[in-house]
């Protein structure tokens, strides 16, 4: 195992879910970046390469989905495991984001404790 930090980038519009997000991620000793769209998690990932990325899907501009889409065709950084966020449960949103190439949902409100045992549980996989 490794004693490098292990980077997350944290995409929100809401500045207070990544203010929670990043404070709890960091008091695991991840590496955060942060990003309030679309545009700027794709350029992020392509900059910071995170070993995962944790998305909103409801986004003005590029939606979650979207950018998970992009940042999956790019082949620098289409092997990052993303997880959403999200307030929608209905299927159609879920299928979208599976297809896109999400690799788990998680619904809000966020609990940090699930949240952490599910970004454990993903890079591990990774």
């Amino acid at each position: 195992m490794t004693d490098t930090p292990l980077k997350v980038l944290v995409v929100d519009d809401e500045p207070d879910i990544v203010e929670i997000l990043s404070y709890n991620l960091k008091k695991q000793n991840y590496i955060v970046f942060e990003a309030l769209n679309g545009e700027d998690a794709i350029l992020s990932a392509g900059k910071n390469h995170p070993d995962l990325i944790i998305m909103d899907i409801r986004m003005p501009g590029i939606s979650g989905i979207e950018a998970c889409r992009i940042i999956k065709h790019d082949v620098l950084t289409q092997d990052i495991p993303v997880l959403f966020l999200t307030a929608d449960s209905d299927e159609y949103t879920s299928m979208n984001a599976i297809d896109a190439g999400g690799d788990h949902f998680i619904t809000k409100p966020i609990r940090p404790a699930l949240l952490i045992g599910m970004i454990k549980e993903l890079i591990q996989k990774a």
